[in-house]
């Protein structure tokens, strides 16, 4: 498939965004080539999968279910917060 101005005006709608005139072309190159990339995707057969095949032998690896202090959950995310007051983060305001 072809990404053509009419579908990137369509997309620029639906998204909400604006694309600069001077980058429209190098937009629709790019989104064709990624259509490109998902079209051969779509060439494997997978109808042999189960639905929860994995790569890993043994499928997927899980962790021990831990319990914890439901006290120390929050002070523990918190503390990788940039900042943070009475147990919520603090941003800039972006409502006047």
């Amino acid at each position: 498939m072809r990404i053509d101005s009419t579908i990137l005006n369509k997309l620029e709608k639906l998204s909400h965004l604006r694309v600069d005139e001077c980058k429209k072309d190098e937009i629709m190159e790019q989104l064709t080539e990624i259509l490109a990339y998902i079209d051969n995707l779509n060439e494997l057969d997978t109808d042999m999968l189960d639905a929860s095949f994995s790569t890993l032998e043994g499928g997927t690896p899980m962790r021990e279910d831990v319990v914890r202090q439901a006290d120390t959950v929050a002070k523990e995310i918190l503390s990788h917060a940039p900042q943070s007051q009475n147990d919520f983060f603090v941003v800039p305001a972006i409502i006047e």
